[in-house]
């Protein structure tokens, strides 16, 4: 009897496999509990190092919880249900930093702005060193926090938006060869303190002071912090919030006043910490912006593990897309940029995002705060595009350049 039941079973399981089999629209090879019709199992279940039914993964998928999705009537429920949503992703929080007990270690005068070092409780796991510029002269000051890109650099971090000092040579040489590749040979932090503006950057998790894993160790460390019940965009994620609220509580600065800049994992850190943190009043989001569906398609970087670690949420992205996270922030003023030869982001992807941002703004009635754009050439900030995206923040933020 015992023997028959587990016949029965083994049959049942393997019609199950069948037929889904058969509706993923997959090979499958004949068996003696097969129906005649067809074939039976999967003989191959990785293909370019994704399941072999990504594809009807992808088709499926509805971002149920999108505000394109119809399924919400009110806006601010709608953010307050997405939002929470969003944070419950990020995973467990770092420990409370209490007092941020900040200390200034350093400053260097550039003619119209000083540069401070300052080490302070970013968490209550991490006590950190942070770059600030200050303008000389009467505040309170708009404000940047700067969010550095990823670049595959880990020998750097906020050394690749402030210009450092007091560093070894080798990381000087670092940062400058960075900036010149990606930045067209401009501290984007430094230009802005020259306008007017208290720029604040520190690492996150893995890079610069805060290194050690390095390229090859992303994905054990991201496999750690999960068995620690966190995660690595998630940590990011929360270091990013935490940040904003320091920086929104300095007496240099006006708290109203403040935006959140980036590019590349920058841009993806800009783009999210405005849409989570009532702190940061706007955004500038460069070379980070597109669909899930997009991404998921080989050989794309984000589908090569490794540095996919720092921006993916478990258990996120079937219910909101990219453009539906950062849509959150609406109807703050934001600014994305994109190179239509990045191949990084697909332009075609590009532009679905783009346009149900748009959509999104549109409903509320503030389409005019919304700016996309695409400009020729790749995974680059350039001089052109630093200058259009620091104007338009000016005007956002009405910060006037120092004396």
């Amino acid at each position: 009897m015992v023997f028959l039941i587990k016949s029965e079973t083994r049959r049942a399981l393997r019609r199950l496999i069948w037929l889904s089999c058969l509706l993923s629209g997959l090979s499958v090879a004949g068996g003696s509990d097969a129906p005649a019709a067809g074939s039976a199992y999967q003989t191959s279940g990785v293909t370019k190092q994704m399941p072999v039914f990504y594809q009807t993964v992808k088709a499926r998928t509805a971002y149920p919880l999108s505000w394109l999705s119809g399924r919400f009537s009110d806006f601010q429920q709608w953010r307050t249900t997405a939002r929470k949503e969003v944070i419950l992703r990020l995973l467990a929080p770092p420990a409370d930093a209490g007092a941020w007990e900040p200390v200034i270690v350093g400053e260097e005068d550039r003619g119209n702005y000083v540069v401070r070092k300052i080490i302070f409780n970013l968490t209550g796991d991490s006590h950190v060193l942070a770059y600030m510029t200050v303008p000389k002269g009467k505040g309170p000051f708009p404000a940047v926090l700067l969010l550095h890109s990823h670049s595959g650099k880990f020998d750097i971090g906020k050394e690749k938006v402030i210009r450092p000092w007091g560093v070894p040579s080798e990381k000087l040489a670092s940062a400058e060869a960075l900036v010149a590749k990606e930045y067209d040979g401009v501290f984007i932090g430094d230009a802005l303190a020259e306008r007017g503006y208290v720029c604040f950057s520190t690492d996150a998790l893995n890079w610069s002071d805060r290194g050690g894993g390095a390229y090859a160790g992303q994905a054990q460390l991201a496999s750690n912090l999960l068995h620690l019940g966190m995660s690595l965009a998630g940590l990011i994620a929360w270091e990013d919030l935490r940040a904003a609220e320091f920086l929104a509580a300095q007496p240099e600065i006006d708290p109203k006043r403040v935006a959140a800049v980036g590019m590349s994992m920058g841009a993806y850190r800009a783009w999210q910490v405005a849409a989570l943190s009532d702190r940061i009043s706007a955004s500038v989001s460069i070379c980070w912006m597109t669909t899930v569906e997009s991404l998921m398609t080989p050989p794309n970087n984000q589908t090569q593990s490794h540095s996919a670690f720092t921006t993916v949420h478990p258990g996120l992205l079937d219910k909101l897309d990219y453009s539906d996270v950062a849509s959150l922030a609406c109807p703050k003023p934001m600014l994305f940029f994109n190179g239509r030869s990045d191949d990084l982001f697909p332009q075609e992807g590009v532009e679905r995002a783009y346009a149900r941002m748009h959509a999104i703004w549109d409903s509320q009635g503030a389409g005019d705060q919304l700016i996309t754009k695409s400009w020729d050439g790749g995974h680059v900030f350039t001089r052109a595009m630093q200058a259009e995206a620091f104007d338009w923040l000016d005007r956002n933020l009405g910060a006037q350049k120092t004396p």
